[in-house]
């Protein structure tokens, strides 16, 4: 099938790889002509395992190509793909300003039947946006086509696209029209052919039901972390508790662990969009509203944490910390929302050093962090490090933020002779405490019923 997608962000260039590599031919299209520029090169722009050899492996079988070309995009496809961006407004509201002009494009130059499928994550009514753009370019045009918009959300998470694309759990198709959705399943009939993971229904409901899973697993981390906290407040360990009703087959052990909060790009912006949808239609989540507040105030945790150790925030001037992790997650370079943002910005205000390693998210770390801080205070307080063990040299103590694989088995008698407080402080709960005391260094986790204090 030829099949063309607009936009090559994470989503739109994983779906393109993943569609040319079962025998598609895709054109990825995109206004930002260095960002082309780089995938005709053959350089991938975003941190993704495996997405840079099936990018390669399809581009060079010439079932994948590149371009800046609306006119070759809407000439080639059967079937387009939005999957432009849909960055959240001050009042927390989706833009839809990039979707909307995309379909104005393909208004502008459609002349054959074509299927257009909402990729991104959109508010529900966005399909009959489209549609309603598309239908009047064609109409100032004076033509008659048939085009159908059909919801097809995202579901893929960072780290693991390429298997959630080619080994989906389901496939939510939002779509009134018989032709269109045969023409979807078709489309992703080698994605389903052990079982059928194709599901139907109307396209506002397929819209709602992306909103609902991310919001569902954001407020399921909320309130672990909420719980997290409260299991300090007890004496318990919430590693316990989470192994206790995480065995539970109505609850699952999927998005219990506590840690610094939620952050990327889908959980925040997708909580404020569905809050912001509910109020223009005078209805609250408090659920929701509740699970942003603990969100917000989780990413202060370790800081707290931090401070409490040292005997005030105002003892921390002149400290260095080291920061293992800077990704909001572990496998990709995305630092849109990430805890570690605000704990640095944290330590920054209370004169502390920062010395952090991240296996890939250094770059854009320092991108985001000189954007936010200016080169001056980067300059003075920040040091981007090759090594877990560089971070660490000369540091008074130890932050796990992100837990990396290289993170999870680290040298403790190295830690123990290198920081010059001997404190562990683990953001994610995957050091066990009593290891970390028989070393000789200190411990605290997230709602962990023993800190332990160096042997």
């Amino acid at each position: 099938m030829k099949i063309s997608v607009i936009g090559t962000g994470y989503v739109g260039l994983v779906s393109g790889a993943c569609f040319a590599d079962v025998g598609n031919h895709v054109l990825c299209v995109d206004i930002n002509a260095s960002k082309i520029a780089m995938l005709n090169d053959g350089i991938i722009p975003i941190h993704e395992p495996g997405l840079d050899s099936m990018v390669t492996s399809n581009a060079a079988a010439g079932r994948l190509r590149f371009s800046t070309s609306y006119d070759d995009a809407v000439a080639h496809a059967e079937v387009i793909f939005l999957a432009v961006g849909t960055p959240p407004d001050e009042d927390g509201s989706a833009d839809l300003t990039h979707i909307l002009e995309a379909a104005r494009n393909i208004g502008q130059r459609i002349v054959k039947p074509v299927v257009i499928v909402d990729k991104s994550t959109v508010p529900v009514g966005t399909a009959e946006l489209v549609r309603q753009a598309i239908a009047g370019e064609v109409d100032k045009r004076g033509v008659q086509v048939a085009f159908n918009v059909v919801s097809n959300p995202e579901f893929l998470k960072e780290g693991a696209a390429i298997g959630d694309f080619m080994r989906p759990d389901r496939i939510v198709v939002g779509s009134d029209d018989q032709e269109a959705t045969a023409l979807m399943r078709q489309l992703y009939g080698p994605f389903s052919r052990n079982h059928e993971k194709l599901v139907v229904m109307d396209v506002r409901s397929a819209e709602l039901t992306k909103y609902a899973a991310n919001a569902m697993l954001a407020t399921r981390i909320s309130f672990m972390n909420e719980l997290a906290n409260l299991a300090e407040l007890l004496g318990a360990d919430i590693e316990a508790v989470r192994q206790g009703i995480g065995m539970d087959p109505r609850i699952g052990s999927q998005f219990l662990y506590a840690g610094m909060g939620y952050g990327g790009s889908c959980f925040p912006k997708d909580v404020k969009a569905l809050i912001k949808t509910a109020g223009d239609h005078d209805q609250r989540l408090h659920i929701l509203e509740a699970t942003e507040r603990v969100n917000d105030l989780q990413k202060n945790v370790l800081y707290r944490k931090v401070c409490r150790f040292f005997g005030g925030a105002e003892n921390l001037r002149g400290k260095t910390i080291a920061l293992w992790g800077l990704s909001f997650k572990p496998n990709t370079d995305d630092m849109r929302e990430a805890p570690s943002l605000v704990l640095i910005r944290a330590l920054f205000e209370a004169g502390c050093k920062v010395a952090a390693y991240d296996p890939v998210a250094s770059k854009e770390a320092q991108r985001v962090l000189l954007a936010e801080h200016g080169e001056r205070a980067c300059g003075e307080l920040l040091s981007l490090v090759n090594s877990a063990e560089d971070a660490v040299r000369g540091a008074d103590a130890l932050v796990l933020v992100t837990e990396w694989k290289e993170f999870r088995s680290p040298d403790w008698r190295f830690l123990a002779e290198n920081l010059s407080a001997r404190a562990v402080f683990d953001g994610r709960n995957i050091y066990d405490p009593l290891t970390v005391a028989g070393a000789g260094l200190a411990y605290e986790g997230i709602g962990r019923a023993v800190k332990a204090e160096a042997a």
